[in-house]
């Protein structure tokens, strides 16, 4: 029996270090930010390609989170509206809206 609980809870960790997080996401975005700027400062083509890598993965990644969360348990309403407006983060700031509305 506890073998079969151990079992299951490394397949739930597994799932969770496989499945794409926000705040992941918007780490991995801003590294790809970082990087293509540094290869634009640089001229170096081997930084901005993979800044840019970085960004569509992290896009990627960031929209796939987006559709697995549910704004009415997850989310932080007005402040990631906020946030995703300065950031200039479209679905952070989707995101934020849609979650103000279900906490009202």
């Amino acid at each position: 029996m506890a073998d079969q609980i151990n079992a299951h809870t490394d397949q739930q960790q597994q799932q969770q270090q496989h499945e794409p997080g926000l705040m992941a996401g918007h780490a991995e975005y801003l590294k790809g930010v970082a990087e293509s700027g540094i290869g634009t400062i640089t001229g170096s083509q081997a930084w901005s390609s993979s800044g840019e890598q970085d960004k569509v993965h992290a896009t990627s990644n960031l929209r796939a989170a987006a559709e697995a969360r549910d704004p009415a348990k997850q989310g932080y309403g007005k402040v990631e509206e906020i946030a995703g407006r300065v950031l200039g983060c479209e679905g952070m700031k989707k995101e934020g809206i849609a979650s103000a509305r279900k906490g009202q």
